[in-house]
């Protein structure tokens, strides 16, 4: 964990909180285009947001929170009552969403989903990668970082604002159907936003993240065992208890963020058995998400 204070609180548009966090001792972890920190509120709510600065800027942390009329308390605790020179512990910062390597991006994001997307842009460009983002909102007043995405980038080319008050929303399979194969796409922003995308998209490479689960359908819970192999205990998880539950009333000091699957904070490892794996990140091998994920076998062995 760190300790920040806030440097800086902006309200770019109405109902969206820049914030900008400096050490309180010492730098800053590093971090890379798409990564995502905790965020330890004094209302005792941890929440997950990405990292929206400028990614030469090593002494600071940024980013963007819009308050949500239906926030569960963090989206309106940082937008009504964070203010500058207060003291905040986040995590370092974890990348589900890395940009990865490719000859030419198209980047899309609909309203706060800008946040990843922001450095991503800075990146390819800095690298001479050629790179367009769609930036979807009602007005320009209303989408954060707006007006610094004009100062910064070619508008009409490297940068295409689409305003849906004046404009219908992108025609993205029409845009998918100019793209060369070998363009990378990035997208973030409201879900129907995103299925639209995922639809358009579906013959070519896609990077999707998601604020909130996709509801899924699953057979019934059914108990299962772990073993936790380090420390050579068994603990029982029963049918109506998440596995993060089990191991955290059993004592193990597992991260838990979300609790939905979505932003990689109580990632185990698995040395055997079969995980159903629940959530939205997709784990890589040898891994879980302890949240939503349980066992497809009676046992588990986790790196414990």
């Amino acid at each position: 964990m760190q300790d920040t204070i806030i440097e800086r609180i902006d309200h770019t548009v109405d109902g969206v909180a820049s914030l900008t966090l400096r050490a309180d001792d010492g730098p800053l972890a590093p971090w890379e285009a798409g990564a995502h920190i905790d965020v330890q509120l004094p209302n005792w709510l941890t929440r997950q947001y990405s990292l929206c600065g400028d990614l030469d800027d090593r002494e600071h942390y940024r980013i963007a929170v819009r308050q949500d009329p239906l926030s569960r308390g963090g989206s309106e605790y940082i937008n009504l009552f964070l203010h500058k020179g207060q003291r905040l512990t986040v995590s370092l910062p974890r990348n589900h969403f890395r940009l990865e390597k490719a000859p030419s991006y198209l980047f899309v994001a609909g309203g706060i989903g800008i946040t990843p997307i922001l450095p991503m842009m800075q990146a390819a460009t800095s690298a001479g990668v050629p790179a367009t983002l769609l930036y979807v909102g009602k007005a320009h007043e209303a989408m954060p970082f707006a007006t610094e995405l004009r100062d910064r980038y070619s508008t009409g080319e490297q940068v295409i604002l689409f305003e849906t008050n004046h404009h219908q929303r992108p025609d993205f399979a029409a845009i998918a159907a100019t793209l060369s194969p070998q363009t990378l796409v990035y997208c973030c922003g409201p879900e129907s936003m995103l299925v639209d995308v995922e639809r358009a998209f579906l013959a070519r490479r896609t990077r999707i993240e998601r604020f909130q689960p996709v509801a899924k359908t699953f057979g019934p819970n059914m108990s299962f065992q772990v073993f936790c192999a380090q420390s050579q205990r068994t603990v029982d998880v029963d049918a109506d208890t998440s596995l993060l539950e089990a191991l955290l009333d059993a004592g193990y000091p597992v991260g838990a963020g979300c609790r939905e699957g979505v932003c990689g904070s109580c990632e185990v490892g698995v040395v055997d058995g079969q995980p159903d794996h629940r959530d939205d990140i997709g784990a890589p091998q040898g891994r879980m998400y302890a949240c939503v994920s349980r066992s497809l076998t009676p046992r588990l062995t986790l790196d414990l």
